[in-house]
């Protein structure tokens, strides 16, 4: 399997560097939020070009890494709604270049009333946002299939896809084949249900199936009764149960350090391999 790492916790750098740094450690690739990642990269719509997309893949395959995915993410239920159509056309915008990036997939969560907090609002669960996210990424996946390319969603509790369930009702009805699925099961986690992080593991791929093309790769402890992220290899998450399984049934699939710090990747990119050389 191929292990690779969000590029822009090594810190903003140029993208040579960046690969550098992944390579050292041993990563094949990274996913890649430009304007989180690049120097004097933008986060708006009309920045990116077919030659600037192959001039950072050039960077990174230099270094013999790929691109998994580019990251776009963005709230499309945030009240500012000149922001939302400005990051949907950004998001656009990567997956008609996404192929000249050499990229898997664009990649994005699902968004919260709580605009830039992206974290729990009662109104997340209702059918109202529910039916806004599937309108707005049901255009994304029509301009997927005339550019193309691929978009990779992904939930989490505090989200207005706050369940698997309800995520996998949003691919089913819109309903494209350019549309799969990353997985972060630490996303799904709240104080009540970390003890049920593996049930909630097995049931995304029932769920999700062969779709699903990324997994975030975390570690958490909990610390006075609140789930913490912490290093790769040194928390609870019960990877003994899920990298086999995962190995088994979503081979293809990419494993994706997300949230690590730099001091811990090389600790945990040898926790990782090492789990699946043994599995």
């Amino acid at each position: 399997m191929k292990i690779g790492v969000r590029v822009h916790d090594f810190g903003k750098s140029d993208a040579k560097t960046l690969a550098k740094k992944a390579r050292e450690v041993g990563f094949d690739g990274v996913q890649l939020v430009l304007n989180k990642a690049i120097e004097g990269e933008s986060g708006l719509a009309g920045t990116l070009s077919k030659e600037k997309a192959i001039g950072f893949y050039n960077d990174f395959k230099a270094e013999g890494l790929d691109i998994f995915m580019l990251g776009a993410y963005f709230n499309p239920v945030h009240s500012d709604k000149n922001k939302v159509v400005s990051l949907t056309e950004k998001f656009r915008e990567h997956l008609k270049f996404m192929n000249d990036f050499h990229a898997g997939y664009v990649g994005s969560e699902t968004g919260s009333f709580n605009d830039d907090k992206w974290t729990y609002n009662p109104l997340n669960r209702t059918e109202e946002a529910f039916q806004e996210v599937k309108r707005i990424f049901k255009d994304l996946a029509n301009s997927a299939e005339e550019y193309n390319a691929k978009i990779a969603l992904e939930g989490a509790f505090g989200h207005c896809m706050w369940e698997p369930k309800k995520l996998k009702r949003l691919v089913d009805e819109i309903n494209s084949d350019t549309v799969y699925y990353t997985v972060d099961i630490y996303n799904y986690l709240s104080n009540d249900n970390y003890m049920n992080h593996t049930k909630i593991f097995d049931e995304c791929l029932e769920l999700f199936k062969d779709k699903i093309v990324i997994f975030h790769i975390k570690d958490f402890i909990v610390e006075d009764g609140n789930i913490k992220q912490c290093c790769i290899g040194k928390g609870i998450m019960n990877f003994d149960y899920m990298l086999p399984i995962i190995k088994a049934k979503c081979p293809n699939a990419y494993l994706v350090f997300e949230g690590s710090k730099p001091e811990d990747m090389k600790f945990s990119y040898d926790f990782i391999t090492n789990k699946l050389a043994n599995c």
